[in-house]
C-alpha cells in the first residue's frame, strides 16, 4: 500500500494561497465589478446623504448620485473621454515602443549575457545581481531571460544552480521598485497616482522621476541585501551540484560587434540630449526659469526620451546582429511588441471608467477624508502608517498580480487619504512600490513562477513550489526588513524621494 507524501507547511500554505488567488476574477472583471459597486454605493451614499468637510479649503463635499438621469447621461457621454484622455495609456504605450525593440531584437539579452561573461570573478554574484535590479527596466526580459544564465553561472562557480535560479528571480522582482534607471513601471505607476492626487487638488502636477532618489538609492541597498542572502543562506543552504550541466549559450562575436554599435549609439544619442539640457540656455530647460526639473521640457518630455534611449540601441543591434533584416521585420518587432500590451489597454478603458466614477461621485474625498481623520484619532500616522500601508500593499500584491490592478484601485483612495494627512503622493507611490515589490518573489500570482519551476526542475526533477518558495521567502523577508528601515530612516530625515517629489505637502 502506497502511502501519500506528507505536504510541507509550505507547500501547503501556498495552496492557500493559490487557491484563494484563483477565485479571485480577471482583473478586467474586477474593474468591472467595481465600477457596478461604485455606482450602487453613489445612490446609496447620496440617499443618506453621506458628506465630508474638506480640511484643507472648509468645501463640503457631498456624495453625487450617479444613477440619476444627470448621471447616467455623464457616464454615457464621457466614457470615451475617459479612456482616450486616461494619462497611463499613452505614456505605457508610448515607453513599450522602445522597450519592444530593445528586447525583441534581442538587444537585452545579449546585454545580460555579455554583463555576466566579461565580469571579473568575485564580481560575478554582484554582477549577476545588479543586473537583474537594472534588468527590471526591460519588463518581461529580466525574470523570464536572467534565471537560467544565472543558473549556469553558479556551476561554473561550484554552486548548485538553483541558488542561481532563486537569486536571479529576486533580485528581478523583489527588488522591482529600485533602478538607476527610469522605465515602463515608473510611468505607469505616476499614470495612476496623477489623477488620484488630483481628486483633492485638481491643480497637482508630478513627474515620472518624483521617486527617481529613492529608488536609485535602493539599488546599492537590495544589492548587498540580496547578496548576502545568496552567499549566507541560499548557497549554503543548498549546497554543491552533482548533476550534469546544461550547456550555457555564449554571445557570438556578431552579437559583440552588434552590441558594440548598439551601447555606441546610447552614447550619442545620451550626448545630443546633455547639450540640449546642460547649458543654462538649453532647449530642454524651462525656458524662463532655466530650470531641468520644473516645468522644463526634459521633465514634460522624459517618456518619450526613455523611449528614444531604449529605441535607438534596440534598433541599431536588430540591424547590426541580423534581427531586423528588412522594414517588414522592423514593422513585425513593434507590432509584436504592442500585441502584448492588449490586455493592457482593455484594462484601462475599465480602470478609467472606475476611477472617473469614483471622482464624479465625490466618493474618494469623502472616503479619503473620513479615513484621514480615524487615522489621526487613532494616532496610526507616521511610522506605523509607513510600515502598515507597506505590510498591506505586500499582502494585496500575494492575491492579484497585476501591478496595474492593484495601484488603479489602491490611488484613489489612498493617495488622496495620504494627501489630508499632509504626505505628498510621491512619498505615497513609493511606500506602495516597496510593498508591491516585496513579495513578489513568493506569490503564485505571477506567472514568471511556473517557468522557474521549470528551470529549476532541469536540476532537480523532485524540485517542486516549496522548494523554491522555500528559497526565495529569504529573500523576501529581508528585502521587507531592510527596504521599511531604509524608508522609514529617509522619511524621518525628510529627503525628497526625487525631483519634485517631497516628503510632506507644501
Amino acid at each position: 500500500m502506497e502511502t501519500k507524501n506528507k505536504k510541507s507547511f509550505a507547500d501547503r500554505f501556498l495552496n492557500k494561497v493559490e487557491v484563494a488567488g484563483n477565485k479571485l476574477p480577471d482583473p478586467i472583471v474586477l474593474f468591472a465589478v467595481l465600477m457596478g459597486i461604485i455606482l450602487a454605493a453613489s445612490f446609496i451614499a447620496s440617499l443618506f446623504n453621506f458628506k465630508a468637510t474638506n480640511p484643507a479649503t472648509g468645501e463640503v463635499v457631498e456624495a453625487v448620485n450617479l444613477l440619476s438621469g444627470e448621471g447616467l447621461a455623464l457616464i454615457i457621454s464621457e466614457s470615451i473621454n475617459n479612456f482616450s484622455a486616461f494619462p497611463p495609456l499613452g505614456m505605457v504605450l508610448v515607453v513599450m515602443i522602445g522597450i519592444g525593440i530593445a528586447e525583441r531584437t534581442g538587444y537585452f539579452e545579449t546585454v545580460m549575457r555579455r554583463v555576466i561573461e566579461v565580469a571579473p570573478y568575485k564580481l560575478i554574484i554582484p554582477t549577476v545581481i545588479l543586473t537583474g535590479i537594472i534588468g527590471n527596466v526591460a519588463g518581461d526580459a529580466a525574470p523570464i531571460i536572467l534565471p537560467p544564465i544565472a543558473a549556469m553561472v553558479m556551476i561554473r562557480l561550484g554552486h548548485h544552480p538553483i541558488a542561481g535560479l532563486v537569486m536571479a528571480y529576486a533580485a528581478s522582482l523583489g527588488a522591482f521598485a529600485a533602478n538607476f534607471i527610469l522605465g515602463m513601471s515608473d510611468a505607469l505607476v505616476f499614470g495612476f497616482t496623477e489623477p488620484a492626487a488630483q481628486i483633492v487638488d485638481p491643480s497637482y502636477s508630478g513627474n515620472i522621476a518624483m521617486n527617481y532618489y529613492f529608488i536609485a538609492a535602493s539599488s546599492m541597498l537590495l544589492l548587498l541585501v540580496i547578496y548576502f542572502v545568496t552567499t549566507k543562506i541560499t548557497i549554503p543552504r543548498l549546497g554543491g551540484y552533482q548533476g550534469e550541466a546544461i550547456a550555457e549559450k555564449e554571445v557570438t562575436a556578431k552579437e559583440r560587434t552588434a552590441l558594440k554599435w548598439a551601447n555606441i549609439s546610447i552614447l550619442i544619442t545620451a550626448a545630443f540630449i546633455l547639450i540640449h539640457l546642460l547649458p543654462e540656455n538649453g532647449v530642454l530647460r524651462n525656458p524662463e526659469t532655466g530650470s531641468i526639473i520644473d516645468g522644463s521640457p526634459f521633465m514634460d518630455g522624459i517618456v518619450f526620451i526613455l523611449t528614444i534611449l531604449f529605441f535607438v540601441p534596440g534598433l541599431v543591434y536588430g540591424l547590426k546582429a541580423g534581427t531586423i533584416k528588412s522594414s517588414n521585420d522592423f514593422g513585425k518587432i513593434l507590432s509584436e511588441a504592442m500585441a502584448t500590451m492588449g490586455s493592457y489597454i482593455v484594462l484601462v478603458f475599465f480602470a478609467a471608467q472606475m476611477l472617473a466614477y469614483f471622482q464624479w461621485s465625490n466618493l474618494g474625498p469623502i472616503i479619503a477624508i473620513k479615513g484621514a481623520e480615524l487615522l489621526e484619532a487613532l494616532n496610526f500616522t507616521g511610522v506605523p502608517l509607513v510600515i502598515g500601508f507597506i505590510i498591506l500593499a505586500a499582502f494585496i500584491n500575494i492575491l492579484i498580480g497585476s501591478a496595474s490592478a492593484k495601484w488603479a484601485i489602491l490611488a484613489p483612495v489612498f493617495v488622496p487619504m495620504f494627501m489630508f494627512l499632509g504626505y505628498d503622493p510621491a512619498f505615497t507611490q513609493m511606500l506602495y512600490r516597496i510593498g508591491d515589490s516585496i513579495t513578489n518573489p513568493i506569490t503564485p500570482m505571477l506567472p514568471y513562477l511556473p517557468l522557474l519551476l521549470a528551470f529549476a526542475k532541469r536540476y532537480d526533477k523532485n524540485a517542486g513550489l516549496g522548494t523554491l518558495i522555500s528559497n526565495l521567502l529569504p529573500y523576501s523577508i529581508a528585502i521587507f526588513i531592510v527596504w521599511t528601515i531604509f524608508i522609514t530612516v529617509w522619511y524621518l530625515l525628510g529627503i525628497p524621494v526625487g525631483p519634485g517629489g517631497p516628503i510632506h505637502l507644501p
